[in-house]
């Protein structure tokens, strides 16, 4: 059986993954330009890591030589519930409500590669998900998928933002489709507007300021002019939640390991005051926020 891009994405789609595009793989040095000049304005603060592997993030040969073709993926995370759900006035980012995106992502790529490779086991492949030096947004926009907002996530017609990004590369040819050449944020400025820190540009984010980064990537003490989180304790979801294509046009997730813990909603305050780490270990168990670690989070809940 020899593949073609019409299989993989019926394949992709039986997996559970609800927007997939394939793109040819080629350099991109208008991306690669603008990552570049992004770091020396130092936006990407204390994430020495985006630095480190700038050449392979910004040029796909250089991260895998083979490459051909990208699958990009899209899973829809949104639950139907938002801030307003959860019972105290702590703030908590909507996609770690559930259970680790990359496990769930990996796991899906995984078995798509694998299903690839079953009827072709000459064809070479890598899965990627955020923690790879792969440009995701840049993919799934050469893919089709959506196009990048001026908040600087992905935007899809039918979806909106609510989405996890993941991709499989291939050292094989398929049939591409279209780059999503349309910009469709017009004139609207709601997130640069909402922004509670003023992070945002158009279509640029000073990390530093953002309070995704602050509670997430940010290790010690938070910088004193940049010390108020707006009640949030994990991420931050503003720019997300003001976008009129949310608003319009997210639809709820049945995949169950993204419906939230309980405590997450049901927790008073005081729950959240009294923290310890014996039981942010249980409670975040197969949970992406074990990336703040406990002293992170107990931090943000502080702050507040």
């Amino acid at each position: 059986m020899n593949i073609s891009s019409k299989s993989i994405k019926k394949k992709a789609e039986e997996l559970g993954f609800q927007k997939v595009g394939i793109a040819k793989a080629e350099s991109t040095p208008e991306e690669k330009m603008d990552l570049d000049n992004w770091l020396k304005q130092d936006r990407h603060a204390t994430m020495h890591w985006m630095k480190k592997r700038r050449d392979e993030r910004g040029d796909i040969y250089t991260y895998f030589p083979e490459a051909k073709s990208v699958i990009s993926v899209g899973l829809n995370y949104y639950v139907g519930k938002g801030q307003k759900n959860i019972n105290s006035e702590i703030k908590f980012s909507n996609y770690a409500w559930g259970d680790d995106y990359h496990e769930i992502l990996k796991k899906g790529l995984f078995q798509l590669l694998g299903w690839i490779q079953k009827f072709n086991s000459g064809v070479k492949g890598i899965v990627c998900v955020d923690t790879s030096p792969v440009m995701d947004k840049v993919w799934a926009q050469r893919a089709g998928l959506g196009w990048q907002g001026k908040h600087t996530n992905l935007i899809t017609r039918d979806y909106g933002s609510w989405l996890f990004l993941g991709e499989v590369i291939l050292d094989v040819e398929l049939e591409y489709d279209s780059f999503f050449d349309d910009d469709l944020c017009g004139s609207c400025t709601a997130c640069i507007d909402a922004c509670p820190t003023q992070a945002l540009d158009e279509y640029q984010i000073d990390a530093g300021k953002c309070i995704s980064y602050l509670t997430i990537e940010h290790r010690g003490d938070l910088p004193k002019d940049q010390n108020d989180l707006h009640g949030w304790i994990y991420g931050c979801d503003v720019c997300q939640e003001v976008c009129p294509w949310n608003e319009k046009f997210s639809d709820t997730s049945d995949i169950p390991e993204f419906q939230p813990r309980q405590e997450i909603l049901e927790w008073s305050n005081e729950d959240w005051q009294n923290l310890d780490e014996e039981r942010f270990r249980k409670l975040f168990n197969g949970s992406a926020v074990k990336r703040t670690k406990y002293t992170g989070l107990k931090r943000n809940i502080i702050s507040n």
